[in-house]
């Protein structure tokens, strides 16, 4: 029998070869197919898609009816639905985190907007579907509380802090714990307890993702990460200009140096659109990231300009409002994909240890 003869064996054994995008293995074998029928000229299925591979739900549907379509030519109609795939994160190192996936995001300097891009990347998560924490560890300086016009103060329950929830994210940041305007004195050993407290004793619950709000600069807090759990790669924020640029591939070589894997580079402040003629500026020059981005071997993520709106937002405590601002929404939302992406790319090179709790 010829390899696009419709078949339900022959489509079955073709299943198995089609990527699951968190894993990296066979839907098949994964038990993620289900519903298959085979008859005439039709292929029906469902395939089940975790909320993880949010971000990548409907592109990875489209890539298997290619899929299919290449390898059974004689198919005239095929119809893949997608089903909720439950796969729970296992407990990560020691500290008894549950997560899939722990992003850090710094850069090599302050003011380049570091806060508002994890923020926007964890928004940008949770409205796919994602499962989302966000953990604000720039305990010196945090803005996340203030981005997402948060500041009650968490409540221990059986001795778990219980993070505060706000645009359906579960954030935890010494903002919350400290009165605004009082500053942070603390030494290094301080400094380090309270991120381990923050990843051991807050109950973060089952995450998809938990995004870490690195502080800037190449302080000694990616080693202390490093060592408390496997995080899954860093995201490295910069601005377009040179000195910037030098600074944020001081931050790519500290994660690298503490094995944390790069994940990609976000130019930040990339160009101005002016409302009254729409003509682009590229205020602090342009393409630098993509440029040094290549050179290092870093995925490039995306390029996100001086928009009035994200500011006013971000001042407002309204980071969330500009997901429904189609101008904002489109530029922040390609970020998050990219992202998900990235991770299913090295899926798929280099598949995870296979899960025993696989349902």
């Amino acid at each position: 029998m010829s390899e696009s003869a419709l078949d339900q064996a022959a489509v079955t054994a073709a299943l198995d070869e089609f990527l699951d995008p968190e894993t990296g293995r066979g839907v098949m074998r994964m038990g993620q197919i289900s519903g298959l029928t085979v008859r005439d000229d039709q292929i029906s299925l469902s395939l089940g898609l975790t909320t993880h591979s949010a971000p990548l739900w409907r592109q990875t549907i489209d890539q298997l009816k290619e899929f299919l379509r290449t390898r059974f030519p004689a198919a005239r109609e095929i119809n893949v639905e997608r089903s909720t795939f439950e796969r729970p994160p296992e407990k990560l190192g020691e500290i008894g985190l549950t997560a899939k996936s722990v992003i850090a995001v710094g850069s090599g300097k302050g003011g380049v907007g570091k806060s508002t891009i994890a923020a926007s990347l964890a928004l940008g998560l949770h409205r796919a579907g994602c499962r989302v924490g966000l953990m604000d560890a720039d305990v010196y300086g945090p803005s996340i509380p203030h981005l997402l016009g948060v500041s009650q103060r968490p409540e221990i329950v059986e001795g778990r802090i219980q993070p505060i929830k706000a645009a359906g994210l579960n954030i935890m940041s010494m903002g919350l714990l400290v009165p605004p305007g009082e500053a942070v004195v603390w030494r290094g050993p301080m400094l380090h307890g309270a991120i381990q407290q923050f990843l051991r004793d807050t109950e973060w619950g089952p995450l998809d993702y938990l995004i870490i709000d690195m502080p800037p600069g190449t302080g000694d807090i990616a080693l202390t990460l490093s060592q408390l759990l496997p995080l899954t790669g860093a995201l490295v924020v910069c601005t377009p200009q040179d000195v910037a640029l030098l600074d944020a591939i001081k931050a790519i070589a500290m994660f690298r140096k503490v094995n944390i894997p790069v994940l990609g580079l976000v130019e930040n402040m990339s160009y101005f659109v002016c409302s009254s003629c729409n003509e682009r500026h590229e205020i602090f020059g342009h393409g630098g990231a993509r440029q040094r981005a290549a050179e290092l071997d870093v995925p490039f993520l995306g390029e996100v300009p001086i928009n009035v709106s994200i500011r006013q937002r971000g001042d407002a405590g309204e980071m969330d409002a500009n997901f429904d601002d189609e101008v904002s929404a489109s530029v922040l939302r390609e970020i998050s994909v990219r992202l998900a992406q990235q991770l299913a790319d090295q899926n798929r090179e280099q598949p995870p240890l296979p899960k025993l709790n696989v349902l």
